[in-house]
Formats: structure tokens, C-alpha cells, sequence
């Protein structure tokens, strides 16, 4: 029996999707449920399971975009599972050049020499080759194969000399590659955050020092209560964020035509990285969470990320967006608004520098935000009125974001 395999669905108003990358052959056999595919749609990449065991026949390319519903494999399921051997397919069609290249014997080895000669001095090299020519700086090109075919030997690069007419040195060699469709969608959405949205950036900075001495006491203590969950960054900001979303609600709308629509939940998108690229899990109701909620819906979200389990769902809405490129290095920057949102804050790395309390110079561990908005729905006064408002509640956590009682706050 032949089964057709059909693209599913990955998610509402998704039509279509790319096939990213086949995890098996040709004329495998499959087990039911074994991860055959990944596929990448405008939102998520996901693995695409065999419906029943047998022989598969794949009927679409890498990098193919394909209509969900459509046929992109057959899988003979009363095919038997081969043991040890190639199946029978495969040996018949070593057998066919065997009986061609018997025929052709006398004209066949009069050929390979002027073959040889046309690519010899642009053979491929091999793997160990061209690793001892990229450290030699050496373009392959210049470089006589003494393999068959004109291929570079290890011994060729091993011999190979720079040439003196290329004082430079260096490779210069590229490689085209398609971007995923998930990389394109993406690229698409900034462009338009840019060319749609009357975008511009505030700045602020906070001392970090009172959220250092709240975890520096009670980190701990949390991660021994909490089954060895961190105590983070991202849950003060995470609090800090709602607090001044519901003070300035304009923050936490966003512009749909001739209309504003304004949320009376603080769903927060969370901008990570991950083997696809970026993407932006929702940690919903965060105004309703608690540090311990926040850091667990965290860290699951990014652990889904990292290993490529990020469904469309899990990306679906958001009303406001945190971005932490400080875990990268990034000193400063202007975030991109995540659309169809009005704002979104950006943290950045934390740097001792020296500031004045009370009329003297301290240092102390000081992080730049920045908060992008989309000045079409949210004016001057409510923009640097929220980014006041989070330095606030980061620089007084205890009173503003644990009601005075942390222990409490971060349930110990």
C-alpha cells in the first residue's frame, strides 16, 4: 500500500511552507512517527513525523516551497524492513554501468586524459586539502591536482607555495545560500516596521545596584525552592514592564486602520535567539504572574526555542516586546518595533562607570534601555513617561515590584 504524505497544517492563515531540510534518503526505510523533514513557514520551523513505517519516496527538493495539503512523499507501507543489505532497487542500478562501461572499455580509457588535463589546475580539492590551503592562505585554483580528475591531494597542499604575484594573500572565495523562510519573513516584518511606523527611540539608564543586592540575597535561596530555578534579570524587568504599561496603557495599544485597540492584559513578547534565527515567544498575562511564574514561563519558552520546538502559538499576539542584547555585548541601540505592536524596550550590557550620589562620585554597575515607539499612537509625555516609569521599579524593586516583603514577592 502507498501512503501520501501531505504538508499539515502548522497554523492559522499559514498556506504555505518550505521543506528546510530532508532527515532521510531516497529509498529509506522509515519508521512511523521518526522525524522525516523540518519545515520552515513564515513564523516557526517544525518537524514534519513519517505517518506509518515503510519504503519512503520523496517528491519534493530541499528548499522547495510547497501548499500545505500538497504530496511531498509516499511511503510504501508493506515494504518489509531491510536487514543489513541495500534493497534490491539499488543493486540494479550498479549493475546497468557495469555492463556500459565493459562496452565502451577501449573508448572509456582513451578519455579520462584530456578530462584530467582540462581541470587540472582547478580540481577540487579534498576535505584535509583545502583545510591546509585555507590555513595556507592558498587559492586552490593555483594549485596542480595530481589526484584523478585533476583533484588536490593533501600532499598537493602540503607542496603548494603562495604566489608572489598576490602579496595580500587571504581567500576570496563566497558561497550563495537561500534564506529560510522564516529568515525572509522576518526581514520582511522590519522593513515594514521602518517604512510603516513613525518609529523613534528614547533612552534612560538604570543603576542595577538594589536588583544586585535583592538576588545577591536571595538568588539561593530561590533556586533551592524553586527546583533550581534562576532568579534573573528578565523577571524584574518583566515586573517593571507591566507596572508602567498599565500607569501608560497607550504603550500596551497598537494602531489597527482608523483604529486604536488598547489591552487591558500585558502579554510580553520576549525577543530570543535560536538555530533559525530570532524569534519571540509570548509570556501571556504577565501582569498576573509571579518572579517565580515569570522565570519558569521564561525558561521553558527558551529551552522550546533552542531546540527547535517553537510553535506558531507560541509566537501568536504579544502587546509589548523586551529585547536583552546585552547578553551579546551591545553597549546601545535602537530596537526594531516588533509589528503589529507600538513599543518595545531594549536592555543592553551592564558596565561599572562612575555616577554622582548626593553630591559624590560612586561607581556603580549601570545598564543603558531603550524604548522604541511608534509615535503614530504614543506621544513624548507617555514615552519617557513609561521608560521613567520602568527605571523606577527597577531602581526601588522592593517597594514598587515586591511590596516591600521580597520574600514573599519571590514566594520563600
Amino acid at each position: 500500500m502507498i501512503l501520501e504524505m501531505k504538508v499539515p497544517s502548522p497554523g492559522e492563515s499559514i498556506t504555505e511552507v518550505e521543506i528546510a531540510t530532508w532527515l532521510v534518503k531516497d529509498g529509506d526505510y522509515v519508521e512511523k512517527d521518526q522525524a522525516i523533514a523540518e519545515v520552515d513557514s513564515d513564523k516557526a520551523t517544525l518537524e514534519l513525523p513519517a505517518e506509518a513505517s515503510g519504503i519512503i519516496t520523496l517528491k519534493a527538493e530541499e528548499g522547495d516551497a510547497v501548499a500545505v495539503g500538497q504530496v511531498v512523499c509516499l511511503i510504501d507501507t508493506s515494504a518489509a524492513k531491510p536487514e543489513g543489505s541495500a534493497p534490491a532497487k539499488e543493486e540494479k542500478k550498479e549493475e546497468a554501468p557495469k555492463a556500459e562501461v565493459k562496452k565502451e572499455e577501449p573508448k572509456a580509457e582513451a578519455k579520462p586524459a584530456p578530462a584530467a588535463e582540462k581541470t587540472y589546475a582547478t580540481g577540487t580539492p579534498s576535505p584535509a586539502a583545502r583545510k591546509i590551503l585555507d590555513e595556507k592562505n592558498i587559492e586552490a585554483s593555483s594549485v596542480e591536482g595530481t589526484g584523478k580528475g585533476g583533484r588536490i591531494t593533501k600532499d598537493d597542499a602540503v607542496n603548494a607555495k603562495p604566489s608572489m604575484g598576490t602579496p595580500t594573500g587571504g581567500n576570496r572565495g563566497s558561497e550563495r545560500t537561500k534564506l529560510s523562510m522564516l529568515r525572509r519573513k522576518v526581514a520582511e516584518r522590519l522593513v515594514a516596521a521602518k517604512n510603516e511606523t513613525a518609529m523613534l527611540t528614547t533612552f534612560n539608564e538604570v543603576n542595577m545596584t538594589p536588583i544586585n543586592l535583592v538576588r545577591n540575597e536571595y538568588k539561593d535561596a530561590f533556586k533551592a525552592k524553586h527546583g533550581g530555578l534562576g532568579l534573573g534579570y528578565m523577571s524584574f524587568f518583566t515586573k517593571a514592564v507591566t507596572r508602567a504599561l498599565q500607569l501608560y496603557p497607550d504603550v500596551n495599544s497598537m494602531i489597527d486602520g482608523q483604529e486604536k485597540i488598547s489591552y487591558d492584559f500585558c502579554d510580553i513578547s520576549v525577543a530570543v535567539s535560536g538555530p533559525k534565527g530570532l524569534m519571540v515567544p509570548v509570556v501571556r498575562n504577565a501582569e498576573n504572574l509571579t518572579f517565580r511564574g515569570i522565570e519558569s514561563e521564561i525558561k521553558r519558552l527558551a529551552i522550546r526555542a533552542r531546540d527547535g520546538q517553537i510553535t506558531v502559538d507560541d509566537m501568536t499576539g504579544g502587546t509589548f516586546t523586551i529585547s536583552n542584547g546585552g547578553v551579546f555585548g551591545s553597549m546601545l541601540s535602537t530596537p526594531i518595533i516588533n509589528p503589529p505592536q507600538s513599543g518595545i524596550l531594549g536592555m543592553h550590557n551592564i558596565i561599572e562607570r562612575p555616577i554622582a550620589v548626593n553630591g559624590k562620585v560612586e561607581i556603580h554597575p549601570m545598564m543603558y534601555v531603550a524604548l522604541s515607539y511608534d509615535h503614530r499612537i504614543i506621544d513624548g509625555r507617555e514615552s519617557v513617561g513609561f521608560l521613567v516609569a520602568v527605571k523606577e521599579g527597577l531602581e526601588n524593586p522592593v517597594e514598587l515590584l515586591m511590596d516591600n516583603n521580597p520574600k514573599k514577592a519571590l514566594e520563600l
